[in-house]
């Protein structure tokens, strides 16, 4: 028990002692470790600042090398600097001595306009000085002495006057209309367009009078629900078989007479299907429009043109002026225009576009303020179309000066197509005051003692009295009667303006 409890004792005492000498290993090894690792430590410290070192000396090296750079770029910019600043000094000194120089020019010829005129006023007084001393000795002033003068020469050399005019009018109006008449006639002789005027219809036929009653409907119902719908008035009179649509616009005429045809045909007249027949009819009218605007533009061989002007276009097609489809007309003047371009030198395709543009206003001219020359223009202009074309159509009335051979050219086409015999018609209530028009302005010159308008307008003779006028003013009186005809009345082609003068002497023998 004693061997035991001492055993244990020892064991104790050897774990106790085991113990105190592994703590002190332990702290042995710890204490090694960390002078180690201060010494790693040290070494990396070592290691950054010799790195450091070497940076910032790089860095010093590179910015001293960056500063001398920008120091000589400096040095040169500066340099440059200064040239351009003597450059711009010694221009200014010789722009202060040319403004020097100018200023002294100009002092110069202010001096010598005021000689000038001084030498002016004082020439212009001697001669009115001259002048009055001459009008009190001759007793007349020097607008009367002038007229005076002028009378007299004129009555001493009436005859030779009157001869030579005469002479040279016969001589260059034969070679101009010998050339002119050369010209225009291979032009029309080239041109094969029928002259026949299309009068568009504004009646509608009837299969027979029971279709009025539908027509109108119960209460007028139908009716009102075509015309609202058509924008027409619908006359229905006693006429049998016909009645008659109304409307300034003659699209809306031309879309009310096919829905209408075709509610007829239907035979089922009421507002869902009158609705339904003016929409199909507008379609139908689209389509014709724009079919006949194009082959308007392959006619007159006038391509590359907008589909929206080609529209604009196509509705020339319902229009008429005088009884001649307007389309019709456009295009014949297209011809025309390019034939004549071509005998004359000028450009033809250029005179063909302006001529088919011609009348293009009046498609739209009941939509929109302005005469159809005015709107034409804005419509060329809208759509990006060359300026010789709008220059080549807008003259074509006069309302805007002739500035290229071809607006000349279409002026003349547009004559030609509108003078052609059959190809206008005009009521006969114009054509009387046209007519009483033309003697009245002849009837109110002085001299003049009776006026006749034949060949249908085309030509007016005045018979004057011979011993109000003289020959010579004869024929200053017919010169006066053609311009007031061409500033005041409107007219196709031209008129012919013949004054005659007779003088009858009468003795008898007894």
């Amino acid at each position: 028990m004693t061997s035991l409890k001492l055993a244990l004792a020892l064991l104790g005492l050897a774990g106790v002692i085991g113990i105190a000498i592994g703590y002190y290993l332990r702290v042995l090894i710890s204490m090694g470790k960390r002078g180690s690792m201060e010494l790693e430590i040290r070494q990396m410290q070592l290691d950054a600042e010799e790195r450091a070192k070497k940076i910032i000396e790089d860095a010093e090296k590179k910015g001293r090398e960056r500063a001398d750079t920008i120091a000589g770029e400096l040095t040169e910019r500066t340099r440059e600097l200064k040239s351009t600043e003597e450059r711009l000094v010694r221009k200014e000194e010789l722009l202060d001595k040319r403004q020097t120089n100018l200023d002294s020019e100009q002092e110069t010829i202010a001096k010598k306009n005021e000689d000038l005129q001084s030498a002016r006023e004082e020439a212009q007084k001697v001669i009115a000085a001259q002048q009055e001393k001459l009008e009190k000795v001759a007793g007349l002033t020097a607008d009367e002495a002038k007229h005076e003068l002028i009378r007299a020469v004129e009555k001493q050399n009436e005859s030779d006057i009157e001869g030579r005019m005469r002479k040279l009018e016969i001589s260059g109006n034969e070679k101009l209309e010998q050339r002119a008449r050369e010209i225009l006639t291979t032009s029309v002789h080239r041109l094969g367009n029928s002259v026949v005027s299309d009068v568009l219809a504004t009646t509608v036929s009837l299969p027979n009078d029971e279709i009025k009653g539908k027509i109108i409907g119960k209460e007028g119902r139908n009716i009102r629900q075509f015309e609202r719908s058509t924008g027409v008035d619908v006359i229905i009179d006693d006429t049998p078989g016909t009645l008659t649509l109304s409307s300034y616009d003659p699209i809306r005429r031309q879309i009310a007479r096919i829905a209408l045809e075709n509610l007829i045909l239907d035979g089922r007249i009421q507002p869902a299907k009158i609705e339904e027949a003016v929409q199909k009819a507008e379609g139908e009218i689209n389509n014709i429009i724009k079919k006949k605007g194009a082959e308007a533009a392959y006619a007159a061989k006038v391509p590359n043109l907008d589909p929206k002007l080609l529209m604009i276009l196509g509705r020339l097609y319902f229009r008429t002026s005088y009884g001649q489809n307007v389309l019709d007309h456009s295009v014949e003047v297209a011809h025309l225009a390019g034939m004549l371009a071509e005998e004359l030198g000028a450009d033809s395709a250029v005179a063909r576009a302006g001529a088919l543009f011609h009348d293009v206003g009046k498609a739209v001219d009941h939509e929109v303020p302005g005469t159809h020359v005015e709107i034409g223009r804005r419509i060329l202009q809208k759509f990006g179309v060359d300026e010789a074309v709008i220059k080549a159509m807008q003259a074509h009335h006069e309302e805007y000066p002739y500035e290229t051979p071809e607006s000349m050219i279409v002026q003349v086409a547009d004559a030609i197509s509108g003078g052609r015999p059959g190809a206008r018609r005009d009521s006969v209530e114009n054509y009387i005051k046209r007519l009483e028009e033309l003697e009245a302005i002849a009837n109110n010159l002085p001299g003049v003692e009776k006026s006749y308008a034949i060949a249908a307008g085309r030509e007016i003779r005045v018979i004057v009295k011979p011993e109000q006028l003289s020959d010579l003013e004869s024929r200053k009186l017919a010169r006066d009667i053609a311009d007031k005809i061409e500033k005041e009345l409107q007219y196709p082609g031209e008129i012919k303006v013949s004054v005659i003068r007779e003088t009858r002497v009468i003795e008898y023998a007894k």
